[in-house]
């Protein structure tokens, strides 16, 4: 199999798919997995190069795929990545403050990814409320019940990048049995280069359920805000393209008149599949690092405030600053608690 290979400089990869944009990307050997738009993609990171192919060609009015439709998967990645966006200038462009250049310096290489409208619009009506790896749950629900499955070979077997297999490295104890069925499930995964990639079902897919089938897929109060704009959509009461033409005011505006979507929803799309870069989504980690290092003497401080103060503050890259704050609090707070267990560990086994 050949990779394609696509200059990328300033990019982190994995990084990028792990700072709370998308969230059905999945590590397969020394690579990702997942979809743009419709098409299957894995890409691999080495350097300033990106390793790329693509998989089963979906079929579009009974043809799949031409020869040039193919030759277009480098500009489809660099699109979708952003490769386009002078990091550089942006990130030259934010505040000067400590907590910004903390986040700055910890998240070089991360850029704002182009997503497909309506996947970006769906994915965070669903991902109100909750946390990043229920978010994962839930995309992973939706697109093996209602997507469609497209098979892609991996350029190697299925295998961590230090060698071990996707299955996890340490075991539990089990009976002798089960230990043996594990072995055998070890060995089938490094044997085999093939994946199945499922793609975000379409808005008229969606619109041809029901709620309670989206219910089955952990969405709870969200199926029916999800099912309400899927079928506006669906109808063409909304043309998602259409609003791209909007100012950022009216865009908001919009959005925000759709079953499910607020300020922060809204603000996410914009800057997720607009490419907004000034609107700046304020989520329960954004409000936490802007009361702790921006107003720490503070006693009121609401929505209204938090919006005009980060609104003329971050100013036209708003949106980049966001995403560095939020994935450097997060990572800062999953680094503690892992050093909070490994002592509560050490002091256990003292």
């Amino acid at each position: 199999m050949k990779l394609i290979k696509i200059t990328a400089p300033e990019f982190d990869l994995a990084m990028t798919l792990g700072s709370g944009q998308v969230f059905h990307w999945e590590k397969a050997g020394d690579g990702f997995i997942g979809a743009i738009g419709d098409r299957p993609v894995y890409v691999e990171e080495n350097g300033d190069i990106l390793k790329v192919h693509d998989g089963e060609a979906p079929v579009r009015a009974g043809l799949a795929f031409s020869a040039r439709e193919a030759r277009a998967l480098p500009r489809i990645v660099a699109d979708y990545f952003a490769l386009d966006h002078p990091l550089s200038e942006i990130c030259a462009s934010f505040p000067d403050d400590p907590a910004m250049s903390a986040a700055r310096e910890f998240c070089h290489g991360l850029r704002i990814i182009r997503q497909p409208k309506w996947e970006c619009l769906a994915t965070f009506i669903c991902s109100s409320m909750k946390q990043v790896a229920h978010i994962r749950q839930i995309s992973r629900n939706i697109r093996e019940r209602f997507g469609e499955g497209r098979k892609i070979e991996l350029p190697h077997s299925i295998e961590n990048a230090d060698g071990g297999s996707a299955a996890p490295r340490t075991m539990p104890k089990f009976s002798r049995l089960r230990r043996r069925r594990i072995n055998i499930e070890q060995r089938t995964a490094r044997s085999t280069n093939n994946r199945v990639v499922f793609t975000f079902p379409t808005a008229e897919r969606i619109a041809a359920t029901s709620e309670k089938e989206l219910q089955e897929c952990a969405l709870g109060y969200r199926a029916k805000n999800l099912l309400a704009t899927a079928r506006l959509i669906a109808n063409g009461d909304v043309d998602l393209e259409k609003l791209a033409a909007l100012s950022d005011a009216d865009l908001r505006a919009r959005l925000c008149e759709l079953p499910g979507v607020g300020a922060k929803v809204a603000n996410c799309v914009m800057l997720f599949a607009y490419e907004r870069l000034r609107a700046f989504p304020i989520d329960v980690w954004i409000e936490r690092v802007l009361r702790e290092k921006y107003f720490p003497r503070a006693r009121k401080l609401n929505a209204a405030r938090l919006g005009a103060f980060t609104e003329g503050y971050f100013g036209n890259h708003g949106g980049y600053a966001q995403q560095y704050l939020f994935h450097h609090a997060r990572m800062s707070k999953a680094k503690t608690r892992r050093r909070g267990r490994a002592g509560r560990l050490s002091r256990s086994r003292a």
